[in-house]
């Protein structure tokens, strides 16, 4: 028996004001003529963004939800160059203990997936630095939060630079440049156009990390249409995770913006992959990526309660007969 967790990503569409992603441009900051006064206007807006996920999480609470990704963009103008003396971590440290207790108390999963510009394969170390930079943020966030670091980020590979092959060596030989701690956060994920299943599997096996299954992006960047028979493979890389097997879910949006997310998330698709995959592990936690967040999941539960062949645990998790 597989129990499918269903969770959705950083933002709600029913909590009103709820935004856990509100910012400030440096430019806006480099104009305020007192710098500390402004770091303490960034504090304000972050501590903000701060409530506004605890508030997300009471709402999930409310909703049964216990899988959550939780926005890279907490803490605006985090990782500037020309902020480096600001230590936000020290000064929204009570805030985010609270969000990361409150997580723990009622057995959530919160964890992050940084933005495209995280580039761990780059040839320009500039690039590289920034990226390693952007991942140390993350680090610090969790660390803050109390949350165990152990497989909590989200990557995908990278760029292509002109050469695959090259492209994931270089990967590795970037990878063996990171800090351990760093290098513990790091799920890898399939994408839609340059780097297929096999291809992460083959960095996940080689460099011991989870390999993210992304169904949509599969059918979108494949060689082979089947992805069952690396299954086994992809669940071997979790072997040594204390979490569950994560995947992401999603739609596409039509035939002529296949790569893009769909508002919603198909149910048909939903059950035959739960339908494939029961059985082989104890638990999947299952990442809607869809354009409107928490409503995605709430109807998708909906349209889940019309086949027979599924029982429910709770308001979001159930197993196939």
């Amino acid at each position: 028996m597989t129990i499918f967790r269903l969770g959705y990503v950083a933002m709600s569409k029913q909590v009103t004001n709820s935004s856990p992603s509100q910012t400030m441009t440096f430019k806006t900051f480099s104009q305020l003529h007192d710098r500390e006064a402004a770091k303490r206007k960034l504090e304000r807006i972050a501590r903000s963004n701060i409530h506004n996920c605890l508030r997300l999480l009471k709402h999930n609470k409310a909703l049964d939800i216990s899988f959550f990704r939780l926005s890279s963009r907490l803490i605006p103008l985090a990782t500037h160059q020309e902020l480096s003396d600001w230590r936000y971590y020290e000064a929204l440290e009570e805030d985010l203990q609270q969000l990361g207790a409150y997580a723990l108390a009622n057995k959530m999963r919160i964890d992050f997936h940084p933005d495209h510009f995280v580039v761990l394969n780059s040839p320009k170390e500039e690039i590289l630095k920034v990226s390693v930079k952007t991942l140390r943020y993350h680090h610090r966030l969790l660390s803050a939060m109390k949350i165990p670091v152990k497989h909590r980020c989200v990557l995908h590979t990278g760029g292509l630079y002109g050469d695959k092959e090259k492209a994931l060596e270089k990967f590795i030989d970037n990878w063996s440049r990171m800090n351990e701690e760093l290098q513990q956060m790091i799920m890898l994920e399939n994408d839609d156009k340059t780097f297929t299943l096999k291809d992460v599997l083959y960095l996940s096996e080689k460099l011991g990390v989870p390999t993210v299954f992304d169904l949509h992006h599969h059918l979108a960047n494949h060689i082979e249409a089947d992805w069952f028979s690396d299954w086994p493979r992809i669940l071997e890389t979790w072997r040594t995770s204390e979490l569950p097997v994560k995947i992401h879910l999603s739609s596409p949006k039509n035939e002529k913006n296949f790569r893009h997310h769909a508002d919603y998330v198909d149910a048909n698709m939903v059950v035959e992959f739960a339908r494939k995959v029961s059985g082989t592990t104890g638990q999947i936690d299952c990442m809607l990526e869809a354009k409107q967040k928490d409503n995605a999941l709430i109807q998708l539960v909906k349209d889940l309660k019309e086949f027979p062949q599924i029982n429910w645990i709770n308001k979001s998790t159930f197993i196939l007969k």
